[in-house]
């Protein structure tokens, strides 16, 4: 993989200063431009986050004097300064799709965290360990642009890596139901404990889009490119419920799920261990060697315990047994702003490059 010049659209949020952190070291990708809304547009970036840098690391020395830019005024700046940018914007939905289509346009990639353009049917929504050859629909999504570069890809909703990795390798057993109930961590809000003193002592059992999202995205990443859009999959069916907890990183998921082929426990897990993961070959840098792993332990995994495995990249899985309305239950478990939002994206921008599409 060659050398990248990369912009982070968005900067100054949470998921923005994931983004910094861990590109801080990449072998190949190197930020070069920051921008946010105007409120924080002609600061340096350390006067834009001060006070409010809340993830628990210090800010790299190199983007501090960084002068952040108007995401939508410096748009076509920002374009022809880069080789692609990452987006993860609090603006609207609509809001959001307008501005990373323009960017598009300006034939400057988009790899987004949000979730605007996750229902656009040629835009790629992947999962690099289960559906990378959803990146050849970028060829159809460029026609309809009228582009040569640009393009938007999305990674998907922060709390599906917690379990729909653990179906994936079940699919051709007639996977038909799934019931899911997700203990979602607070910087999934954008949250700390001192910023969300409501959370203590406390669960909230409503997080708005969440129970929709959930239910709609699997089936886009288990679908398949037909007439230049993504068709989504019919099933398996999904229900879920969706619940913020005082933790401060780690999606937690509850699953329960039914096949229309009965297995075994043990076929079960040899398809976790032996899970053929599609880019294992690529040896993208923010990849963890092993996607899937399963704790033997009743009370494992945790989210202090099990998040930064492999360093947040990696999906836990435990207590798989038997279930008396389902067939089966497990528990999943994974780093929500590592491999559920910026990290993901960053391993996705990985593949695009490797495949050539940026």
């Amino acid at each position: 993989m060659k050398n990248y010049k990369v912009g982070i659209i968005g900067a100054t949020g949470m998921v923005g200063q994931r983004f910094i952190s861990l590109l801080n070291n990449h072998p190949n990708f190197k930020i070069v431009l920051l921008a946010a809304s105007s409120k924080s547009a002609g600061k340096t970036y350390e006067e834009a986050v001060k006070g409010r840098f809340l993830i628990d690391e210090d800010i790299p020395e190199f983007v501090k004097s960084m002068k952040v830019l108007d995401a939508e005024a410096d748009k076509e700046y920002i374009a022809k300064n880069v080789d692609f940018v990452f987006c993860a914007t609090s603006l609207s939905k609509e809001e959001t799709k307008i501005l990373e289509e323009s960017y598009a346009k300006l034939e400057c990639p988009v790899v987004s965290n949000n979730s605007a353009h996750r229902h656009t049917k040629d835009v790629p929504m992947i999962i690099p360990e289960i559906n990378p050859e959803h990146a050849e629909i970028i060829i159809s999504q460029r026609k309809r642009l009228g582009t040569k570069k640009g393009f938007v890809a999305v990674k998907s909703n922060c709390s599906l890596q917690s379990y729909v990795p653990a179906i994936a390798p079940l699919l051709d057993l007639g996977v038909d139901k799934v019931a899911v109930c997700t203990y979602q961590a607070i910087s999934g809000a954008g949250k700390t404990f001192e910023t969300m003193p409501e959370i203590l002592d406390n669960v909230i059992p409503f997080i708005s889009g969440e129970e929709e999202k959930s239910e709609i995205e699997p089936l886009k990443i288990f679908g398949k490119i037909k007439d230049n859009e993504i068709v989504p999959s019919d099933s398996p069916k999904f229900t879920s419920q969706c619940i913020r907890v005082p933790v401060s990183d780690g999606h937690t998921a509850a699953v329960f799920f039914s096949l229309k082929n009965k297995v075994s426990k043990q076929e079960i897990l040899n398809r976790w261990a032996n899970y053929k993961n599609p880019i294992a070959e690529l040896n993208l840098p923010s990849a963890p060697k092993q996607f899937l792993h399963y704790f033997e332990e009743d009370n494992l995994p945790q989210p202090k315990l099990q998040r930064e495995l492999e360093n947040g990249m990696a999906i836990s899985l435990g207590r798989l047994r038997e279930d008396s309305i389902f067939d089966y239950r497990f528990i999943g478990l994974s780093h929500n702003t590592k491999r559920g939002a910026a990290g993901g994206a960053v391993l996705l921008a990985e593949l695009l490059c490797e495949k050539g599409y940026i």
